[in-house]
């Protein structure tokens, strides 16, 4: 790779050999820090350079096996050039999702938000636009195990067609971004089918997957511990429309945490909108605190 020697600014993937030129530019959000269990890629890595020097880097994440990347989970810019940033966006073959990953409470820093608003500035540069705002939690066994209320009776469901079913009602009036731009773009079922592919995509036992009910023997909902490739996870919490109302969100998480917990989790991550109030009380209440913040930018 050779560097640009004049003013204009160039955009280039890297290589094996190149990648610790990535490392060139400061991180005041801490992301290397936070992403320190992922995996990026060289050739998912791209650098800004404006007269040699690098001023805007960018890393693209999937997990092992994937072909192309999931989203976009680092992305750095130097002060004042937010136009590099943006054109190193904009000539990116990966047009994914932007999760840009912040420390809670970021509004409070002066860095922090300087350096989110400087990114945010060169992404809404490159057309990308806030899909939403969310929590991010992470459960350790200093925490503590929430009681199990022991309103419900969890079975696991071997049948995808089953759960599919069950994801179309949770998301029938539906609180979650992702779930409502996909309802918008193809239905109910693109929704569900988003949300299947996604727990089949991760790596953990697929009879982990459990149905609710109650009592009586209606269905309550579903709850999916997994694991993601960066660890042990809150994978779905969905209570369907007719049982909603009465807490049961907070007994499906109760039983997720303590899933994971009995089978050797040191810690379970989580995330919620921060739109869905509901849920991040019984975030709160199942004993999950806050770690950050992640605000999800899409073209």
């Amino acid at each position: 790779m050779t560097a640009s020697n004049g003013p204009l600014i160039r955009t280039l993937p890297l290589s094996e050999s190149d990648a610790p030129l990535f490392d060139a530019l400061p991180d005041p959000l801490g992301v290397g820090r936070a992403l320190s269990r992922a995996t990026h890629r060289p050739e998912w890595k791209r650098i800004a350079l404006r007269d040699g020097r690098i001023v805007a880097r960018a890393a693209w994440w999937g997990a092992t096996g994937d072909m192309s990347p999931v989203n976009l989970n680092w992305f750095d810019v130097a002060e004042g050039e937010e136009e590099a940033g943006a054109e190193l966006l904009r000539s990116s073959p990966f047009q994914v999702e932007y999760e840009l990953i912040l420390p809670a409470g970021w509004r409070e820093d002066p860095v922090c938000l300087a350096a989110a608003e400087t990114r945010l500035r060169a992404a809404w540069a490159a057309g990308m636009r806030v899909l939403v705002e969310r929590f991010q939690y992470r459960w350790t066994p200093e925490c503590g195990l929430p009681e199990r209320p022991g309103r419900l009776e969890f079975r696991p469901e071997p049948d995808d067609a089953v759960i599919l079913d069950v994801l179309r009602r949770v998301h029938t009036g539906t609180l979650d971004a992702h779930a409502l731009r996909a309802i918008a773009e193809g239905g109910l079922d693109r929704a569900a089918q988003e949300e299947l592919d996604f727990f089949h995509w991760c790596p953990s036992p697929r009879e982990w997957w459990q149905l609710a009910y109650t009592p009586d023997g209606e269905l309550a909902g579903l709850h999916i511990p997994a694991h993601n490739p960066s660890g042990p996870c809150v994978g779905f919490i969905g209570v369907v429309p007719e049982r909603r109302g009465r807490g049961y969100a907070y007994d499906l998480l109760v039983e997720c945490t303590r899933f994971l917990a009995e089978r050797g989790a040191e810690f379970i991550a989580g995330a919620t909108d921060q739109g869905n109030v509901p849920m991040a009380a019984n975030f709160a209440k199942a004993g999950h605190p806050v770690v950050q913040e992640r605000i999800h930018l899409t073209f």
